[in-house]
């Protein structure tokens, strides 16, 4: 079994496991410094092509493999017992590399709550200062953005007439139209701003990792390389074993081993390298290196219902003959232009609302899409039409991750636990009400030539019936690895896990609690942060 260093021959300082969107974060700052020596593994190939950086190819990724674990969950009880589908990035960039790009940063009081719940330093005004580092906005200005950071925001350059009359609609009914859910108030619906530039995906590795391969010999990145165990002195992380085809090989890191695989396989790999639940890790002989109760649980991730309604425009994404002929002439107009409907990222236009007026900040997000979503895309259909997403910010039903089996090739078992609580079921209903209301507006009505899954659902015994038929994710699963003071708290405040030595765990698995977003801008954040933890 060989024994690596970087492909100059010298050690490593730091091993990364996953070059997602915090992963690549991590190993470009780290290697700022041309003393600190850093290889990155990801299972994945190299995050850059066609397919990728092509903003309308997230539709061709989310129901497919292509760059996507794309993993099922266990049978969900809140859903009438349907297996739900996880799309998660599987390449340089990570989920960064096949979302749809919208950059929110989530509400102040999620991260004041963090910093509540005894994690010191994470409170908004510490982590502030990450988010600006990190973000090169193209428009918006002023103390709460950034502008010369290397993650590209901007606005949409699709010129499509539908975000405008979801904005009228929501106008009809008196909801506030704001120009950035990134400013001193969340609340209202607007425009999306996206992690683009020129019109093309700024994914994690296109921002921190791709510009300086091969040009710093501190920095080796190895793809399809999947990690299969920490290994341990001890107490002590010294380096990780991973598979590259059918060879198995080590690398050793002479100060930490940082694993940055997401929040449903960086809990798989602490349990599969004997961090865990003792009890659970015996049972599946798995040699005890920590007990450590808290892996894998504490799974949180927004359920999302989508409306959807069918169109007679050809300003919507969809298929048909005289939609294929409109469709050669945005691929020539893209080319030339970087505009129009290959630049769009689908979800365009969307706002944050509240259910009651008494809560501290919004509980629903809606993200308006110029197209038909069903089963992630995974259904098809003729025509031509739009959508609405409503998803549930802060839900109260926890989940957890598991190991199927000790081969570390096999999926882990996923259990978001989706309207298990009766809370998340009720605030769902006035959801679906409010978003109902929305699409039923006049702006919208007009449009729309046939409802195809709500129409006739009146009551609230209806709508609870079809939200158990028709809710999934909308991909922003969390909390598997929380950080916390806890003794359910898997990583401390500086995100070192505990029961260990030199082993950290940067992702968005180690948010305590769901943030009021998409959770992409948060987990550049992490990796922003940590860098500064671990050079302090």
């Amino acid at each position: 079994m060989p024994d690596e260093g970087l492909s100059d021959g010298g050690p490593a300082d730091f091993v990364i496991v996953g070059g997602g969107s915090s992963g690549s974060v991590l190993a470009g700052r780290l290697t700022e410094d041309p003393a600190t020596r850093v290889v990155l593994l990801e299972a994945g190939g190299g995050g850059d092509s066609l397919v990728v950086n092509t903003p309308a190819a997230v539709v061709a990724m989310l129901p497919t493999r292509i760059n996507n674990w794309g993993f099922p969950t266990v049978p969900q009880k809140g859903l009438g017992g349907r297996i739900g589908y996880q799309p998660r990035g599987r390449g340089l960039g990570g989920s960064s590399a096949i979302n749809a790009m919208i950059y929110i940063r989530g509400h102040k009081w999620d991260y004041d709550h963090w910093a509540g719940l005894g994690n010191s330093g994470w409170s908004f005004a510490e982590v502030l200062p990450y988010f600006l580092k990190s973000e090169g906005n193209e428009r918006l200005d002023g103390p709460l953005h950034g502008r010369d950071g290397p993650l590209a925001v901007s606005d949409q350059r699709t010129d499509n007439p539908f975000p405008g009359l979801f904005l009228d609609a929501c106008r009809h009914l008196q909801h506030r139209v704001i120009d950035d859910f990134n400013g001193e108030d969340q609340e209202g619906v607007g425009l999306y701003q996206v992690t683009q530039k020129n019109g093309e995906r700024c994914s994690a590795a296109r921002a921190y990792l791709l510009p300086f391969i091969g040009k710093r010999p501190n920095l080796d990145v190895r793809t399809r390389a999947r990690t299969t165990r920490i290994l341990f002195e001890g107490k002590r992380a010294v380096g990780v074993e991973y598979r590259v085809g059918k060879e198995t090989r080590i690398v050793r890191a002479r100060r930490e081993v940082i694993v940055s695989a997401g929040a449903f396989q960086s809990p798989q790999l602490l349990l599969l390298s004997g961090v865990g639940d003792a009890g659970e890790l015996r049972r599946l002989g798995i040699p005890v290196v920590a007990d450590s109760p808290g892996v894998g649980r504490n799974l949180q991730d927004h359920p999302d219902f989508i409306f959807n309604y069918k169109s007679r425009s050809l300003d919507l994404m969809g298929v048909s003959p005289a939609g294929s002929v409109r469709l050669v002439r945005e691929i020539m107009r893209y080319r030339r232009e970087r505009r129009g409907m290959l630049a769009s990222n689908f979800a365009e236009a969307g706002g944050f609302l509240k259910t009651r007026p008494d809560l501290p900040a919004p509980d629903i997000q809606l993200h308006f899409v110029v197209g038909i979503v069903d089963d992630h895309a995974r259904k098809q259909h003729l025509g031509h039409g739009f959508s609405c997403h409503v998803c549930l910010l802060r839900p109260k039903s926890t989940g957890h991750v598991a190991l199927a089996s000790p081969d570390p090739l096999a999926a882990p078992l996923i259990d978001p636990a989706f309207l298990d609580h009766p809370d998340d079921v009720a605030a769902m209903v006035e959801g679906f009400k409010i978003t109902r209301r929305i699409m039923d507006a006049p702006p919208l009505a007009a449009q729309a030539t046939k409802d195809m899954f709500t129409a006739g659902i009146e009551t609230d015994d209806q709508i609870v019936a079809a939200l158990r038929q028709r809710v999934d994710t909308v991909y922003h699963p969390v909390g598997t690895c929380k950080m916390g003071v806890d003794a359910m708290a898997v990583v401390d405040p500086a995100l070192k896990v505990r029961g260990v030595e030199a082993l950290r765990v940067v992702d968005a698995s180690i948010m305590p609690t769901l943030i009021g977003g998409n959770t992409n801008a948060p987990a550049i954040m992490i990796g922003e942060k940590a860098a500064d933890l671990i050079r302090a």
